[in-house]
């Protein structure tokens, strides 16, 4: 027996006063309204209706049922309404992960456009350098930089390429002077990323697409890219870091492009989302933003 679909059946004959009317209205024949109002009775091991040749009356544990049953299918309706309304524009908290320097320079540029155009969406946005499990932390999106990401169940969306540069001050190329090839990087003072894979290893890309793999070393190293970039504006060495996030100090002329003929290998720009069958419409509306901000720059 279905039991929801007797509910239903159940409470179309008490609402309409017949089983012909219920069985019209719920789009199937009288025979298999009664059958299911007679194994909701047997499966309760009650009598809910008290029938005659022409009418029916609940009986009086008919009446507490049919009440109770009631409140379950109104509650059961509102939640498929919510659940369609849910489906049909984005709506809820969006929890965001992304990179420190990412999240900060970037994505809080852009996040009160996406917020405007949707303004059922709350956003939660978490900015760390760690990769973050997106399920077990209860994550909807990740945005990541990387140039190349490890097998994974997560759906990954490339969005564009973010460009890398090697940029130091004014100041410390006149004191060192700038390297001309790539090998030279070794006797500078190079500022040096933690968090990136192979961090003390930079490799760049030369005009005839070669590359070139330099060891480096230096005074300062950090796990944010944002601490290097006011050490090599304030002329303590050499950067390696995503374009935008050293835009603005080369713009200024506070910082140069080093090496400007070699360029570290880009890395990509990914959304990842965990892998559903519906994707929710908040995600994708999220996904979708992004990637129409960066179409064209970046």
């Amino acid at each position: 027996m279905d039991q929801l679909a007797a509910l239903r059946a159940l409470r179309r004959v008490v609402e309409l006063g017949s089983f012909t009317a219920a069985a019209d209205a719920l789009g199937i024949s009288h025979t298999v309204v009664s059958r299911q109002v007679r194994q909701l009775e047997e499966h309760l091991g009650a009598q809910l209706l008290n029938r005659t040749t022409r009418r029916f009356a609940l009986t009086d544990a008919g009446r507490d049922y049919y009440d109770a049953a009631r409140q379950v299918l109104d509650t059961l309706d509102q939640a498929e309404r919510n659940v369609g309304r849910h489906q049909a524009e984005p709506t809820g908290t969006l929890r965001i992960n992304a990179p420190m320097a990412f999240g900060t320079l970037e994505v809080a540029q852009w996040l009160p456009g996406f917020m405007a155009r949707y303004p059922g969406v709350q956003v939660d946005l978490v900015c760390n350098d760690r990769m973050v499990d997106l399920i077990e932390e209860g994550f909807d999106v990740a945005l990541r930089l990387a140039r190349g990401l490890p097998d994974s169940t997560l759906v990954a969306r490339r969005l564009a390429a973010s460009q890398v540069v090697l940029a130091a001050s004014p100041a410390y190329l006149r004191q060192h002077g700038a390297p001309a090839t790539p090998a030279e990087l070794a006797q500078h003072n190079c500022l040096v990323y933690t968090a990136a894979a192979r961090a003390h290893e930079w490799t760049l890309l030369g005009p005839d697409g070669s590359e070139h793999t330099v060891a480096v070393r230096g005074t300062l190293q950090a796990n944010t890219n944002i601490a290097l970039r006011a050490a090599a504006v304030a002329g303590a060495g050499i950067a390696n870091a995503a374009a935008f996030i050293l835009r603005d100090e080369l713009a200024s002329g506070a910082l140069v492009e080093v090496l400007p003929g070699y360029t570290p290998k880009p890395r990509e720009l990914y959304a990842l989302y965990p892998q559903n069958r519906h994707l929710s419409p908040k995600v994708r509306a999220f996904v979708d933003y992004a990637a129409s901000i960066y179409i064209n720059i970046f």
